[in-house]
């Protein structure tokens, strides 16, 4: 047997040994490398998003453009707002007129029915016939009509001894009594009256000192 091409068998493993251990260490670097070059080159694909990102600009012909709509939108914006003001403001000019409107209507009307108020009320008020029929009828027709005056808002002003007040009363007579203090109602000829917080009709008095 020729020694040369004759191995060692204690040597073999080792051999392999190395071997695998090379080839191992190879493949790991290869690895290393591809990973490597991947990363390499997804870094250059976000760096040229990045700085065609940043070269992007706008023409001049853009820009005027853009200013101009934007000029348009604020125009647009600032009519619109005016509009709407001037819309509130007629709303309410209009709604203010139209109650006015009723109110005077409403006065106008009622005015018209304190005569015959102050008629019932005299009737009401005679002394004697209490049991007369025709008198039991005027009561309840009068009180009717105090009914539908209190539902339409109308109160009286009996100021009876009350100061007198140039904003409710009408004095037309000026006495002096030494028992009632001064600038006193003495006496009433006539009941005022209010619808809501407006004087319809002054009360007409004597005030006293």
């Amino acid at each position: 047997m020729n020694k040369e091409n004759s191995a060692n068998p204690s040597e073999m493993p080792e051999s392999l040994e190395a071997q695998e251990v090379q080839e191992t260490a190879e493949a790991a670097e290869a690895q290393e490398t591809a990973e490597a070059e991947t990363a390499e080159a997804q870094e250059a694909g976000e760096d040229g998003g990045a700085a065609e990102a940043e070269t992007f600009a706008l023409t001049r012909e853009q820009m005027e453009q853009m200013e101009a709509l934007a000029g348009q939108m604020a125009e647009l914006n600032d009519r619109h707002l005016r509009l709407l003001a001037e819309y509130d403001n007629y709303r309410k000019r209009t709604q203010k007129e139209k109650e006015g409107t009723y109110q005077e209507a409403k006065i106008d009307t009622v005015v018209k029915f304190l005569e015959i108020y102050d008629n019932l009320e005299r009737a009401a008020n005679q002394e004697g016939d209490e049991d007369n029929v025709h008198k039991k009828g005027m009561v309840m027709i009068f009180h009717q009509l105090q009914g539908v005056l209190e539902k339409l808002g109308v109160t009286e002003i009996d100021p009876m001894g009350e100061p007198f007040d140039p904003e409710r009363h009408n004095a037309v007579l000026h006495i002096e009594d030494e028992n009632l203090g001064e600038s006193v109602v003495s006496q009433v000829f006539q009941k005022g009256f209010l619808l809501g917080t407006k004087v319809i009709r002054f009360a007409t008095v004597q005030v006293a000192n």
